[in-house]
């Protein structure tokens, strides 16, 4: 094979296949070009195949990428590796418990079992649902935890704790806790120690006084603590102390946790059993029930064990992911590659020390695995650093910034303890280096940002690198802004619409603070208790002012139209059916539209959730922005919109830093959960109920208030967010603020210019959020038809064989032959979706692996669950036939049109020839520079037919007898 020569370090890694080694991957450094070259030096030698070697990823989108890279330098090839493991933690859990994980639960004292059926629930907002609706029975179940209910604000926060704990290896158990778990729910009083004795010291050699004593000069301040809390002078000392009193470590740090912690330990098992019970795990729980499972079962543990194990992307891993890596291993045979500076995804419980601390975390974990038992071969660890430090992504001065961003005071007067000698120094492997770095400051911050990107399009100061590694001119769809917050980069979409300025976000958008969420959450008031509110914003919307929509309220008079429409969704029973009607009366389309509805429709199809609890849901969104994926489009050049977390992986030629600003970055803190698990102080509670006083009263704890002081602060998290973005730039940086820049760009050496920004009005001739070119909406007329109205039903029922509904005709026509019925092969579609789409979803039936086989075996643009429409004429008038398109492939010569079918015969072939060929014409018409093919993909055997789509003169002789037949 060939390809790239891998430089010295490069080589060293992919040569060193033998031990245990721990690689330093800066950004850009060639991580996954030698990773993937290692794998296949691994498994292309004699007596070792891909089922010997773990090579763990933390995205499905990472993974498939490995296995295309893979296949470019081994000897193996896509349907080869189709079932390797090269698969995320979650999802090599998942496969390990539907092999060996039946009893997994009998290890925790539980007698459910987790069976071959058991669902992964990877829908937050399904699982909150879920989680609402257990912790409302286990209220009603468990009165003597009334004090615990009264403290807490949001159910929502034990789900978080919960996921926390299982992420540390924290455990609950029938009768207690699994091993050692509450002794670190207990937390460790010496390491404590050393934190409060560093905050307590007095500074200038004892003539000033201590971070600690000053910071609580703020102690009780909002604060509503229980009578028999201490004062602030009690508890910082009298006037000229320069430290508090060393006992005030042991009185804050050993209150009585018992209660707390038996409370916890109930919802956390009782939780589980409704899971299991309900047939459904979450992610943390297939790694729980893993890490058990492998704990516990030597037979399971030797057969699951690997020969090679490999993690990638290192510094996202949780301590339990850690201690699984060691697990899993059946030698010493380790090796991970990350980079710390890089850890951002500590809300996802990603814990930096595991790369920061990896010798010791190493040895100590190992340590821990064997305090029982010979569980894993790693003992005293020396592990072989290996540093990758030539940079093929940015210039030199872009890499000297980023190097100052990591080392940057996030607030004033804030000293960083992360020195630059830390970071590994990478060279550029630029062909040239004309970075600009600059900063652009004015009040309307929305608008110097996209007038600062006009000025730089076209611009020969800001040239880029082109394919022929010379300058070339800088166009919009090089640049990419980025934002710590959703909420700006929405705002900053809403100004550049009306410029008509390209600009598309992608990334997770807050779902129900959209425009479709707030006139779905309206109507569903209407049509509840609460219709004032509702009529107030559906009247809004229409046009009415203010004064207007008082005296319609007053009156009850409201529009024709609306009242009318008020009564159809009255008659409607499913909550789906509901937001589909308010989507399409007001023309949401879209992926945003699109992702509500799925919402909408998972959370009434998975839980008992009423169109009361749907407010409720819709509600909580809105206040907390709950977030899902969507990516729009602008067209091919358009500069892009995203926050620092989703451009994670990428890079772009320019980068624009937007809304650095004082309290937007770092964002203010925002107030903590009730009830939180931290290092090395344990479970802690931050409010309580009690009746101490002259009423009952939820008061604020006042250790907690102490304790967090002595704790470190996010802001080292703060920085790698920053250093993240600047490393996707290539060649150019812009920062960009309004009236208050942070401490970030204060620090920074950039210099900032106040701008007066005059953004031009675009004309591009074309809407700024294209659909793709296939995505056609219906033409003004009428619909007749779907292409399962042409079909001929008694095929089906000839056969006996009952299907899935597409998503385009309802329940109604079923006609989709599969004798395991509408649910499974429903299930199979939205598999099929999911992983097209790069969710992290794993195959649970032989249909969804053929799937999976399929679609990584196939190049170029993927589009699934897609609308297409074709108008026809039939005898003198103008008619529809919509569908769904369950699979469009594009590429450079072809458009492949592809529908799955779980039927066990090809009796229905015929008919579904007549779904394709709708299809057919309708992208055939819109490509007509590329043939189009249309094909069958059964995934009962994973073979794929290859359908001769229908004339048109036959598609009118269809939509007339299916006319003559309803007439």
């Amino acid at each position: 094979m060939t390809g790239p020569t891998p430089n010295d370090a490069q080589r060293t890694l992919i040569e060193s296949t033998e031990g245990t080694y721990l690689v330093d991957a800066g950004p850009g450094t060639g991580k996954t070009f030698a990773v993937t070259r290692r794998y296949g030096r691994i498994v292309d030698r004699a007596g070792v195949d891909p089922d010997d070697v773990l090579l763990a990823t933390f995205t499905r989108s990472a993974a498939t990428e490995m296995k295309e890279r893979v296949v470019d330098h081994s000897e193996y090839g896509v349907r080869e590796l189709a079932d390797a493991p090269i698969r995320t933690f979650h999802s090599h859990c998942h496969e390990l418990l539907r092999e060996h994980g039946y009893a997994a639960p009998t290890h925790l004292g539980l007698d459910e079992r987790i069976t071959g059926s058991t669902r992964v629930v990877d829908d937050e907002l399904v699982e909150a649902e879920r989680f609402r609706e257990f912790f409302g029975g286990f209220r009603d179940a468990h009165p003597e935890h009334a004090a615990f209910y009264r403290a807490l604000s949001d159910p929502g926060e034990l789900l978080d704790l919960i996921e926390k704990l299982a992420s540390k290896g924290i455990f609950p158990a029938a009768d207690g806790w699994y091993r050692d778990g509450e002794a670190h729910l207990d937390g460790d009083f010496e390491v404590f120690k050393e934190r409060f004795d560093a905050a307590n010291r007095p500074r200038n050699d004892g003539r000033k006084q201590s971070p600690l004593r000053e910071d609580l000069s703020r102690f009780g301040r909002g604060k509503t603590y229980p009578p028999d809390a201490p004062s602030k002078s009690e508890l910082r000392g009298g006037r000229g102390t320069k430290r508090l009193d060393d006992d005030v470590a042991r009185d804050v740090f050993r209150e009585d946790r018992e209660a707390l912690k038996s409370f916890v330990r109930e919802v956390y098992v009782e939780y589980l059993r409704f899971a299991l019970r309900r047939n459904y795990l979450n992610f943390s729980f297939l790694q729980l029930f893993a890490f058990v499972l492998l704990c516990e079962d030597e037979r399971a543990r030797e057969a699951a064990q690997f020969e090679y194990v490999m993690v990638d992307e290192f510094q996202d891993t949780s301590e339990v992911q850690f201690k699984l890596a060691l697990l899993l291993s059946a030698g010493r045979n380790l090796c991970v590659v990350g980079d710390w500076k890089q850890s951002i995804y500590s809300f996802q419980y990603a814990d930096v020390r595991n790369i920061l601390d990896f010798e010791d975390r190493l040895e100590r974990f190992a340590a821990d695995l064997n305090a029982d038992g010979d569980r894993t071969s790693f003992g005293a660890a020396d592990p072989t650093r290996i540093e990758l430090r030539e940079n093929y992504r940015s210039t030199a001065s872009v890499i000297d910034l980023s190097e100052r961003a990591i080392a940057t005071p996030a607030s004033s007067g804030e000293t960083v303890d992360a020195p630059l000698d830390d970071v590994v120094e990478l060279s550029s492997n630029a062909a040239f280096d004309n970075t600009v770095v600059e900063g652009v400051a004015h009040e309307d911050e929305h608008e110097a940002v996209l007038a600062t990107v006009q000025e730089i399009v076209g611009n020969d100061e800001y040239a880029v690198e082109g394919e022929d590694g010379e300058p070339r001119l800088p166009e919009y769809g090089d640049v990419a802004v980025f934002t710590r917050t959703r909420a700006y980069g929405r705002e900053l979409l809403g100004v550049a619409d009306e410029y008509g300025f390209p600009m598309a976000y992608d990334g997770g958008v807050e779902l129900f603070r959209t425009d479709p969420a707030k006139l779905l959450l309206a109507w569903l008031r209407v049509l509840e208790s609460d219709a004032d509110r509702g009529w107030a914003v559906i009247l809004e919307e229409t046009g009415y002012a203010f004064d207007e929509i008082d005296r319609v309220l007053e009156t009850g008079s409201y529009p024709a139209d609306a009242a009318a429409f008020r009564d159809e969704l009255r008659d409607l029973t499913s909550v789906g059916a509901v937001a589909r009607r308010v989507l399409d009366r007001y023309g949401f389309s879209g992926d945003t539209a699109d992702a509500l509805l799925h919402a909408v429709q998972s959370i009434h199809d998975a839980t008992t959730a009423t169109r009361g609890d749907l407010i409720r849901l819709v509600e909580r969104g809105i206040e907390t922005g709950s977030t899902v994926d969507v990516s729009a489009t602008a067209g091919d050049d358009a500069v892009t919109v995203q926050t620092i977390h989703a451009a994670k992986g990428l890079e772009y030629p320019i980068v624009v830093m937007a809304n650095m600003n004082e309290g937007r970055f770092p964002p203010r803190a925002s107030g903590s959960s009730v009830f939180e698990y931290r290092d090395p102080v344990g479970l802690r509670q931050r409010k309580l109920y009690s009746e101490a006083g002259a009423h009952p009263h939820v008061y604020d704890d006042w250790r907690h208030d102490v304790i967090r002081r002595c704790l470190p602060r996010a802001d080292d998290e703060e920085r790698r967010l920053l250093y993240v973005a600047v490393t996707r730039a290539e060649s150019h940086v812009v920062f960009a603020a309004g009236e208050d820049p942070n401490a970030f760009l204060d620090g920074l050496p950039v210099a900032v210019e106040t701008v007066d920004p005059s953004v031009e009005p675009l004309d591009r001739g074309e809407p700024a959020d294209a659909e793709p070119p296939f995505a056609v909406t219906a033409p003004d007329g009428p619909v007749g038809h779907t292409p399962h109205s042409l079909m001929d039903q008694t095929v089906f029922e000839e056969t006996g064989e009952r299907t899935e509904a597409g998503p385009e005709v309802g329940a109604a026509a079923e006609n989709e032959a599969e004798t395991r019925g509408m649910a499974f092969g429903s299930q199979v579609h939205d598999f099929a979706e999911a992983y097209a789409l790069g969710d992290d979803v794993t195959p649970s039936n032989d249909h969804e692996r053929r799937v999976v086989e399929f679609l990584d075996g196939l190049s170029g643009e993927l589009y699934v669950e897609e609308p297409v429409t074709l108008p026809i004429e039939v005898g003198g008038r103008r008619v529809t036939v919509s569908g769904i398109a369950d699979l469009v492939r594009v590429t450079d010569d072809r458009v492949d049109v592809v529908d799955y079918k779980t039927d066990d015969t090809r009796r229905a072939q015929p008919e579904y020839r007549k779904q394709l060929s709708v299809y057919y014409h309708v992208l055939d018409d819109w490509f007509g520079d590329r043939a189009v093919r249309t094909s069958l993909f059964y995934t009962g055997d994973g073979t794929r037919e290859p359908i001769e789509p229908l004339g048109l003169d036959a598609l009118r002789s269809l939509v007339r007898a299916a006319d003559s037949a309803s007439d």
